[in-house]
């Protein structure tokens, strides 16, 4: 026997969720309108299916899905790509949006997107490890980044990863390394940013730019400059 999964995930009306699949590159394999709204899309192997309600609040919306790939940076750069065509430009917050691609302490490499209905699509790729998280690092600024970056992708707790952030900045008897400092403040500007707070997230851009790096740092920090460098793009 050969079984196969497919999620069913809720949504308010069904064309805008269509709208922005195939911005993805998906095909609407079945659409119905009446008497109950439902529609599938397909991409390759990823086979989503969705159900119209009515009364459905998509920014209360805690329905997810878990898509399993082996290029993730290459379907990270092909989503963005569709999305700033269909948009014009990339939604990077509010509903729909889709976030950076992060190395996870669980042993994924990652990006979070939603859709128009609310929800959660975390797809991933497998970087090593048993799935379980790792200790958390006891060294100051990384055991910071390590927590932080969990409550902000994994238990969307934005205003609790702000607060850790905010605390191992302030000025103190230790002080990062200018790669730790960079990474933290990527992502506090990140944050400030997806919680709609304009002025402290290019506050924060500004002091992450300011950042000197050498060349290996720079190398080794490569994902975090490239998600300033989009976020610090106009509008």
């Amino acid at each position: 026997m050969t079984e196969k999964t497919i999620p069913l995930l809720p949504c308010q009306t069904i064309p805008p969720v269509i709208d922005f699949y195939t911005a993805l590159g998906f095909e609407v394999t079945f659409l119905q309108k009446s008497p109950n709204p439902y529609a599938v899309v397909q991409r390759g192997a990823i086979e989503l299916q969705f159900f119209g309600m009515k009364k459905y609040e998509p920014a209360e919306s805690i329905a997810a899905c878990y898509i399993v790939t082996d290029a993730v940076d290459d379907l990270h750069e092909a989503f963005r790509a569709g999305l700033k065509t269909a948009y014009g430009k990339i939604p990077t917050r509010g509903i729909p949006r889709i976030g950076p691609v992060k190395d996870m302490p669980y042993g994924v490499r990652q990006f979070l997107m939603t859709d128009p209905g609310g929800n959660c699509l975390r797809i991933g790729q497998p970087t090593g490890g048993d799935g379980h998280y790792e200790d958390a690092p006891k060294e100051t600024f990384a055991r910071a980044l390590h927590r932080a970056t969990l409550f902000a992708d994994s238990k969307e707790d934005l205003p609790g990863a702000a607060k850790i952030l905010d605390r191992v900045l302030r000025p103190g008897d230790e002080e990062p390394t200018p790669v730790q400092r960079l990474r933290l403040l990527v992502l506090r500007g990140d944050i400030a940013y997806r919680l709609g707070e304009g002025e402290t997230a290019a506050r924060i851009w500004e002091q992450a730019a300011a950042v000197r790096l050498t060349d290996e740092e720079r190398e080794s920090a490569r994902d975090d400059l490239a998600r300033l460098a989009e976020l610090s793009e106009p509008s």
